[in-house]
């Protein structure tokens, strides 16, 4: 069973260090891993259905693969010492986390729009999603960015703190291979609609747990902060269901109804213009000061979910019920 300093330990390192660029970060490896095997099934493969099929070697080799080496280091590392395992481990952990990266990516949109840089928010927001913002007006920037920061909450902090807390750093670095399969090839476009169809379900799964436990954190993260607790629970209840993930409506619709504003609308990919169901309801002009808030959801929200999980470890250790994991 990890232990539940280790869990403590990843998490605070991500809040101070992040992840610097001069550390070579597993998603790279990840990504060039699920390059090569793409363009290797494209020489292979042309029918739309062997595509489907063929998509099935993403998790097979990417999510197994990333378990496999990263159990194998773990006990290479215990080998030569088990204080190398317990520190491999840690950051190994943070590597799957990214608070510190979600913040600042929302605090330098966030800064830009308070200096009345626009164009340079719209540049920020457009590092991070992948709409179209070179058009955006201000409060659109805002929506975004919200959206962007709150969805991220997921798959970004609580879904790799799930997988760390039931298998440790394996299975918390193949939760990261799956969230990278999904976004490089879980799009519902022409080009990956097949081939991606296997790695965006598999995400649409792993993330289906973590996704409701992130709108309950919000709702009491929304307490903490005096925001609106009881339309935060209602807006889910009414409008979680309506995004076109089964899980980021849950994070999002959660936000919205805190914050008091609307989220969704129409967005534009690659010139193309879409709609994307209404959440919540406009109460407040959406203005930069929502994404400081919805950053200070995030801190909150995690934290507690860390505390949650270091307690569990620290019952489950006393209480003898460690050989469950």
């Amino acid at each position: 069973m990890i232990g539940a300093w280790i869990i403590l330990a990843a998490y605070t390192l991500d809040l101070i260090i992040g992840d610097p660029r001069w550390i070579p970060h597993p998603v790279i490896a990840m990504g060039k891993a699920i390059t090569g095997l793409e363009n290797i099934i494209r020489r292979k493969v042309t029918t739309d259905r062997g595509l489907r099929y063929a998509g099935f070697l993403f998790p097979i080799f990417i999510v197994t693969g990333a378990f496999i080496l990263t159990w194998a280091l773990l006990k290479l590392l215990f080998y030569i010492h088990p204080a190398l395992a317990i520190a491999g481990e840690i950051l190994l952990i943070a590597t799957t986390v990214a608070t510190k990266g979600l913040r600042d990516a929302g605090i330098e949109v966030y800064k830009h729009l308070r200096a009345g840089k626009l164009p340079e928010a719209r540049a920020a927001l457009g590092m991070i999603v992948g709409r179209d913002t070179k058009q955006l007006e201000s409060s659109e920037v805002v929506r975004g960015t919200v959206e962007t920061v709150a969805e991220n909450i997921v798959d970004a902090i609580i879904s790799p703190l799930f997988f760390a807390f039931l298998g440790g750093a394996p299975l918390a670095m193949a939760y990261r291979a799956v969230n990278t399969l999904d976004s490089m090839v879980g799009y519902k476009n022409e080009k990956y609609k097949s081939l991606g169809m296997a790695s965006a379900r598999l995400d649409d799964i792993a993330n289906f747990i973590p996704a409701r436990i992130t709108a309950l954190l919000l709702f009491a993260s929304a307490g903490v902060l005096g925001l609106h607790v009881k339309n935060s629970v209602r807006t889910v209840k009414r409008d979680a269901r309506k995004h076109p993930s089964p899980n980021g409506g849950y994070p999002e619709s959660a936000a919205a109804g805190a914050l008091g504003i609307r989220l969704g609308g129409y967005n534009v990919y690659h010139g193309v213009r879409s709609f994307r169901a209404y959440m919540g309801e406009p109460y407040h002009e959406m203005e930069a000061g929502h994404i400081r808030t919805t950053i200070a959801m995030m801190y909150i929200s995690s934290s507690l979910f860390v505390v949650i999980l270091v307690v569990l470890l620290w019952l489950l250790s006393i209480t003898g019920a460690g050989w469950l994991w």
